[in-house]
């Protein structure tokens, strides 16, 4: 056989082979991740940042800090207002204590006019048989009744000034609450302030959110940052999507669970082979992602599917992938 004719046979037998690998794919895509954008929640500058494009992190590794001694100061202010509060009040104890002691005196008081009325009302009783015996006139009757009656009104003035002691007790102690009520209804709000603070100063740490690899970083240590302002890109690269589509006709042949094979060139003709599954289809078709549509393309609308791949490290972000139902 010529020369020529050997090249011509090579190129159709090539050209053959890349047309039936081709064929035995269904669909193709890309590979793709969940990526999450992990932005600051406190303003202030980064203090500390221990993040590298690369890194493998955990969930709620803290990876690092921002100024937040302001908010610290802040804290501190609140504390020493709480503290000020509690001195601030007022213990009834001591003025009961006074209150309860001429409580007693009066009481003493009030057990010695009862003795002395005791005797007195004896006392008329004797002088009642002596002037019904004619033993004592009735003017001496009269001035022990007369005693008596002035016995009587100091008793009651004593124990009425008891009763006013008990008041001024239970009133001494019912507003030294009210006092302390109205000091301590300030407590409750400041710290509600607190806990505002706190929860402000653990914002200023930087935690990461969930576990995967930095794609991206988009700041450095010494650096002034803002609320939602973003630091640094991650996804889980453990598994990875592979977003492909198919056509009306294979949406038919297609559920969700189901187990697809996945192909990824690995070079010189050979392929690395994965199984997928498939967990999410569109809803609505779309046209044929292109630059430019015919009106006749233009009529082939495909449908978006994905399907979760394990990683085993080969797999990368953007990496070119095909499918067989």
């Amino acid at each position: 056989m010529k020369p020529v004719a050997i090249f011509f046979s090579l190129l159709l037998a090539s050209v053959w082979s890349c047309t039936s690998t081709d064929d035995t794919f269904d669909a193709a895509g890309a590979f793709e991740s969940e990526e999450v954008l992990v932005s600051a929640e406190a303003a202030g500058r980064i203090l500390r940042f221990e993040v590298r494009e690369g890194d493998t992190l955990a969930a709620n590794d803290v990876v690092g800090a921002i100024d937040a001694r302001n908010l610290e100061l802040q804290k501190e202010q609140l504390a020493a207002s709480s503290a000020a509060l509690q001195d601030r009040r007022q213990e009834a104890q001591p003025q009961v204590d006074v209150l309860e002691q001429q409580m007693r005196v009066q009481q003493n008081q009030v057990a010695a006019l009862k003795e002395q009325l005791q005797i007195l009302a004896r006392e008329r009783t004797r002088m009642e048989k002596l002037v019904a015996a004619e033993a004592a006139t009735p003017k001496q009757l009269d001035d022990l009744n007369g005693q008596i009656s002035v016995q009587e009104k100091h008793l009651a003035t004593a124990e009425s000034q008891v009763q006013v002691l008990k008041t001024q007790v239970s009133s001494q102690r019912e507003l030294t609450a009210i006092q302390n009520r109205a000091i301590l209804s300030e407590q409750s709000p400041n710290d509600k302030r607190i806990s505002v603070v706190d929860e402000q100063i653990r914002r200023a740490q930087i935690v990461n959110p969930v576990a995967g690899t930095v794609l991206l970083t988009y700041a450095r240590e010494g650096e002034v940052t803002s609320p939602g302002k973003a630091l640094y890109k991650i996804a889980d690269l453990n598994e990875l999507s592979l977003r492909a589509y198919v056509t009306g006709d294979q949406l038919a042949q297609l559920k969700l669970g189901q187990e697809t094979q996945v192909f990824v060139d690995k070079g010189d003709g050979d392929y690395r082979n994965y199984t997928g599954t498939l967990y999410w289809i569109s809803q609505k078709a779309e046209f044929t992602p292109r630059t430019i549509l015919t009106k006749d393309e233009r009529a082939n609308q495909v449908y978006a599917v994905k399907i979760r791949v394990r990683n085993d490290g080969y797999l990368k972000i953007g990496m070119y992938g095909e499918i067989k139902l």
